[in-house]
C-alpha cells in the first residue's frame, strides 16, 4: 500500500455532504439527490423502481418459467440450477427494489410499536478502534484515513499487538502528529483480545472498527453514525467495501467486482429485512448498548472444544442479531466481567448496511494468500452457523430465507462441483459438465450486468464471470478442508 497519499482510489470523494449525524436532518443536506426527494412522492418512486427492476429481470424470469413448466421431466442437476437461478433473481429483486441507504433519509417501513429502541443523542461520542500486528507497509495510510474522518469528536485507539517489524515506530510518530491513542501490548494476544482491550477504554455511545489494511473515505464513519442516529432500531451497520489494490493484477480486479456485488446486492438484500448477517471488518459500527455486554464472549469464543481464535465479524454480528434468545445466557456466563457490570437490556436489534459509507481494503493479489483467506472465511462461516443458524429462523421469513438459502448454497457447492467436475466426466456425461459451466457463467454474467447498471460505462463488470468460475471450480473444494481443519487458528485481521 502506498502510504504517501491519503486517497489512493481514483474517484474517491474528497469530502462528505453536510455535517455529522444529529445536526441538519438528512433532507436538509445539500446534494444532487435532495431535489428529487422533495418533489417526488416516495410511494410512487418506490413503485416505479420495483417495476423497472422487474423489467430488467424479465429475461431471467422467462428462462426460469420456461424450464419450471417442465420440472417433473428435468434431472436433479438441472433442478439445482433452476433453484440457484431463482435465488439469484430473488436476491437481485430485493436488493434493488427494497433496499434504502439508512444514511440517506427516513425508511418507508419502521419497526412496529411493540419494539422499543432508545434513541441516541443527536451528536453521539464515537471511538474508532483498530488492532494491528506487523503491518508496517500499510498502517500509516490506514490510520491517516481514520484521522481524516469528518465526523467530529472521534477518539481513535490503535492497539499494537506486539508487532516486530517497525509498526510500533510508525505508530509512535503518528501518535504525536495526529493525537491518537496507541496501546502497546507486551505479548501477542490475537486480534479479538486486542480489540477488546481497546473497548475497555471506550466509554462512548458508538464503537467502530476497521482493519489495518483498509483506507476509508472521509465521510464513511459519519454516514454510519448518521444511520444509527436516524434509525434507533439499528444496533450495528456495515460500510461498503471495495478493493484498494486493483492495480496489483487480474486477481485483485476480479475480487474488486466481486466485493461490490457482495455488498451492493447480498448485504442490501439482508438489510432490507434488518438482518445483515455479517458486519464486515473494513468498517463495522456498533451501538455500545447493542454489543458491549457480549465482547468477553466474543474474545473467549470456543468451538468444538477449542478456542476459536479467528476474529469473526459474523460472530460479533450474531450477538447483536440474537441477543433476545442468547444474550441472557451469555451474560450469566461472563457475569464477573466488567463488560457485563453495565447491564444493557436484550433487544431485537436490526442490523443494516450503509452503501454510501465507502472503504477500500487490500485484497490478496496472489493465489496462495487468497486461498488462505478463503479458508479463514469458511471456518468462520462454519463456526457461526452453529450460533446464528440456531435463531435466524425467528427473525422473520425474509431474513430466514436469505440466511438459510445462502447456507444451503455454500454447503451444496462442493457436492455439485464433485458431481459435475469429477463424477460426470468419469461417467462420460461431458454434456452435463458443459451445462454446469454454462450455468456458472450465466450467473456470473447476471451479477456482472448488475454491476454495470450501478456503474454505467465501467467495463470492469466483465471480470465478474471469472469470479463465479473461480468459486465453482476451486473455492468450493475449500469447505470440506476448512471443516477438517477448523480447530487450527492464527492471528488474522481479515477473517470474516
Amino acid at each position: 500500500m502506498n502510504t504517501g497519499h491519503t486517497y489512493p482510489v481514483p474517484g474517491r470523494p474528497v469530502g462528505g455532504e453536510g455535517v455529522c449525524a444529529g445536526l441538519p436532518a438528512p433532507d436538509a443536506v445539500p446534494g444532487p439527490r435532495t431535489p428529487a426527494r422533495r418533489v417526488t412522492d416516495p410511494a410512487l418512486a418506490h413503485g416505479v423502481r420495483r417495476l423497472l427492476v422487474l423489467l430488467c429481470l424479465m429475461p431471467l424470469l422467462v428462462v426460469l418459467a420456461h424450464h419450471t413448466a417442465r420440472l417433473p421431466r428435468l434431472s436433479l442437476p438441472v433442478c439445482y440450477g433452476l433453484v440457484v437461478l431463482a435465488g439469484t433473481i430473488a436476491m437481485l429483486y430485493i436488493a434493488y427494489s427494497r433496499y434504502e441507504d439508512p444514511a440517506e433519509g427516513e425508511p418507508r417501513v419502521r419497526p412496529g410499536p411493540e419494539e422499543s429502541f432508545p434513541p441516541l443523542p443527536g451528536n453521539p461520542a464515537v471511538t474508532f478502534m483498530l488492532a494491528v500486528k506487523d503491518e508496517v507497509d500499510g498502517i500509516e495510510a490506514c490510520v491517516r484515513s481514520m484521522a481524516a474522518s469528518d465526523c467530529p469528536g472521534v477518539r481513535i485507539i490503535v492497539v499494537d499487538d506486539h508487532s516486530q517489524d517497525g509498526t510500533g515506530d510508525v505508530l509512535r510518530r503518528l501518535e504525536d502528529e495526529l493525537g491518537i491513542t496507541v496501546v502497546r501490548l507486551d505479548a501477542n494476544v490475537g486480534k479479538k483480545h486486542a480489540l477488546v482491550r481497546a473497548c475497555e477504554l471506550a466509554g462512548t455511545e458508538i464503537i467502530a472498527f476497521t482493519d489495518s489494511d483498509c483506507v476509508l473515505a472521509p465521510d464513511a464513519l459519519r454516514r454510519c453514525v448518521r444511520a444509527l442516529v436516524t434509525h434507533p432500531e439499528l444496533g450495528a451497520v456495515s460500510g461498503h467495501c471495495r478493493a484498494l489494490n486493483t492495480d496489483a493484477g487480474f486477481l485483485a480486479r476480479v475480487q474488486d467486482v466481486w466485493y461490490e456485488g457482495q455488498f451492493r446486492v447480498a448485504k442490501a438484500a439482508e438489510a432490507s429485512f434488518g438482518s445483515v448477517s455479517c458486519v464486515s471488518g473494513p468498517l463495522a459500527v456498533f451501538r455500545r448498548d447493542a454489543v458491549y455486554n457480549y465482547l468477553p464472549a466474543w474474545a473467549d469464543d470456543r468451538f468444538m472444544g477449542a478456542p476459536f481464535r479467528f476474529a469473526t465479524d459474523r460472530q460479533l454480528t450474531g450477538y447483536v442479531l440474537g441477543q433476545v434468545w442468547r444474550g441472557a445466557a451469555l451474560k450469566r456466563r461472563y457475569a464477573g466481567s466488567p463488560f457485563v457490570e453495565e447491564d444493557f437490556a436484550e433487544r431485537r436489534w436490526h442490523v443494516g448496511y450503509v452503501r454510501s459509507a465507502k472503504v477500500w481494503t487490500d485484497v490478496p493479489a496472489r493465489l496462495g494468500p487468497l486461498l488462505r483467506q478463503q479458508v479463514r472465511w469458511k471456518k468462520s462461516f462454519i463456526r457461526n452457523l452453529f450460533f446464528t443458524g440456531s435463531f435466524m429462523w425467528r427473525r422473520g421469513a425474509g431474513s430466514a430465507v436469505l440466511y438459510y438459502g445462502h447456507v444451503l448454497w455454500v454447503l451444496a457447492a462442493p457436492v455439485t462441483a464433485f458431481l459435475h467436475l469429477v463424477w460426470a466426466p468419469a461417467q462420460g456425461a461431458l454434456l452435463l459438465t458443459l451445462l454446469y459451466f454454462c450455468g456458472v457463467l450465466l450467473k456470473g454474467c447476471v451479477w456482472g450486468l448488475a454491476y454495470r447498471i450501478d456503474h454505467p460505462g465501467d467495463t470492469r463488470w466483465r471480470y465478474r464471470p471469472f469470479m463465479s468460475l473461480f468459486s465453482s471450480v476451486l473455492l468450493a473444494w475449500l469447505l470440506p478442508y476448512s471443516l477438517l481443519t477448523v480447530r487450527r487458528g492464527v492471528w488474522s485481521r481479515g477473517a470474516v
